[in-house]
């Protein structure tokens, strides 16, 4: 046999157990991947009533500010938000029940740079989550937001203090409603 088929011989037999053991894994893949329900309970699905496509109107504005979207992924386990304002700021979040610390988590990241790192939990019908940023000086602040189901949509209030949380003073207030094409 000339070194030329025998090197074809060779190929051809590679070809055949990479083919082959490309079926097995698909076939391992797809019967031993079981779906999970690791955050199938009803703390999980607390921020549920935020899920949607929406339109934003900052303090009581007539038209939309922004358009977001907001999914669960990840087997259900994160709520996603893709938001979008009108003077090009994009941003999403990230939330999650950590269920090891009885707490909800949220972390938000934008196109300029920032990012917001939340945390709290759901009470008294609203979403409720808090934590520590620094000012475009560099200043320590505390930053609090609430996410509440109302009638025709979801209102997001946050408000800041800058006095180690003596004092709250508003930061801003959105209205998400049900997008309008």
């Amino acid at each position: 046999m000339s070194a030329i088929a025998q090197w074809l011989s060779i190929a051809g037999i590679c070809i055949s157990l990479l083919f082959t053991a490309d079926i097995s894994i698909r076939k391992v893949s797809s019967t031993e991947t079981p779906k999970s329900n690791a955050c199938s309970g009803p703390e999980y699905h607390q921020f549920d009533f935020w899920v949607g496509d929406w339109d934003a109107f900052e303090d009581g504005s007539a038209t939309p500010d922004a358009r977001l979207h907001v999914d669960r992924f990840l087997d259900g386990c994160v709520v996603r938000e893709d938001y979008q304002d009108t003077n090009g700021m994009k941003g999403q979040s990230f939330s999650l029940y950590d269920s090891s610390r009885n707490v909800w988590h949220q972390t938000w990241v934008t196109n300029r740079g920032r990012l917001l790192v939340i945390e709290g939990g759901f009470t008294h019908e609203e979403m409720v989550l808090t934590g520590t940023d620094l000012t475009e000086s560099g200043s320590k602040r505390q930053v609090r937001g609430s996410w509440k189901a109302v009638k025709g949509g979801v209102r997001e209030t946050a408000v800041i203090s800058l006095d180690g949380g003596k004092t709250w003073k508003p930061w801003f207030e959105i209205l998400f409603r049900p997008h309008q094409p």
